[in-house]
């Protein structure tokens, strides 16, 4: 049986025949898990649009409704436990406030602060938007075995978390390649 390339696997063949002097097995992962993040998406906006719900607003009432009882958290916290960007963070929650699904608080800690608490219509939605939710991902998974679910989860959880536990103003982006260019430079010397 052949197997089918992906499109990771035709940019890897392009990179090997137009710059067979670099390694571009990076892509076989980085790549794959990009490609793997866009699809999730626009098949999560397919099936949360029955819902009413895009990611962005299922993801900020899931978030809140995983925090347990009372259901609510500050911006910032949402921000940090969510799987939503810093990006206009206020227009999300005031969109998901417009659908009645939570309501601003005053912060008793903070004057200036506010809280983000989901109402009861923003739980019920919450509980039924996780269940398609994972109903659906359940289904994407299908071509994988459950001891490869399991592999594969523990695999990228050791990669996520080397990249959250390291601070990215540690990350040297620019002298990793100056210093690959200088030892295949003093390598061809030798």
């Amino acid at each position: 049986m052949t197997k089918k390339n992906d499109t990771v696997d035709v940019l890897m063949e392009d990179w090997r025949r137009e710059r067979p002097d670099i390694d571009a097995s990076p892509l076989a992962i980085f790549g794959r898990v990009s490609r793997l993040s866009a699809h999730l998406t626009r098949r999560a906006e397919k099936w949360l649009a029955p819902l009413s719900l895009t990611w962005e607003s299922f993801s900020l009432i899931v978030t809140l409704r995983r925090a347990g009882a009372p259901y609510e958290l500050r911006p910032g916290e949402l921000l940090l436990v969510s799987l939503l960007t810093s990006g206009a963070i206020t227009n999300r929650i005031d969109r998901v406030e417009q659908q009645g699904l939570v309501v601003r608080l005053r912060d008793p800690n903070d004057r200036r602060g506010v809280i983000v608490q989901l109402t009861n219509a923003g739980q019920k939605l919450a509980d039924q938007a996780i269940a398609v939710h994972l109903e659906h991902m359940d289904a994407l998974l299908a071509p994988l075995e459950k001891s490869e679910r399991k592999v594969a989860g523990q695999i990228l959880a050791k990669l996520l978390l080397s990249l959250e536990t390291e601070p990215e103003e540690d990350v040297e982006i620019v002298p990793v390649v100056a210093a690959k260019k200088r030892s295949r430079k003093s390598s061809a010397v030798t």
